[in-house]
């Protein structure tokens, strides 16, 4: 009789590579942001520069 595969293993295993991806990538933006992280524009920063005539860019 073959082994029967354990999913709950797997699950975990899996929840647990999501959960140290998303720390690590918590971890490094916080980190650029530490470190002066302007270089990088963020979603949402092209509102903030207003266009030469004055008008808010669309």
């Amino acid at each position: 009789m073959a082994k029967k595969p354990n999913y709950d293993f797997e699950k975990r295993k899996k929840e647990m590579d999501r959960k140290k991806k998303k720390d690590d990538k918590r971890a490094e933006r916080l980190q650029r942001r530490q470190d002066g992280g302007g270089d990088e524009p963020q979603e949402g920063d092209a509102d903030a520069e207003p266009q030469a005539d004055g008008d808010v860019a669309t």
